[in-house]
């Protein structure tokens, strides 16, 4: 069965085609309200997305681990520079 076509109102901007974005800004909310209610979404997204994350995994763990890597070895660069150079006998 063929889904039913959503209305160019209810679509999000990456949803709609070159053809139709007249009429999807034509639809939008330019009140002050409107916007700051968009603003407020929008906010909520980001914040939903980034910061209030309630599922963990390795990536967090990865990501701390290659960053105590990186900053050890810029650390010790200096004494490393100098033990490559130096001559085994």
């Amino acid at each position: 069965m063929a889904d039913r076509p959503v209305p160019v109102a209810e679509k999000r901007l990456m949803d709609v085609k070159l053809g139709e974005l007249s009429r999807w800004v034509s639809a939008r909310d330019f009140t002050p309200n409107g916007v700051l209610g968009a603003l407020r979404r929008g906010r909520d997204r980001y914040y939903n997305k980034y910061i209030n994350v309630r599922r963990g995994g390795i990536g967090g763990v990865a990501m701390l681990l290659a960053g105590y890597v990186v900053i050890s070895y810029i650390w010790e660069y200096d004494h490393l520079k100098h033990e490559r150079w130096r001559k085994y006998h």
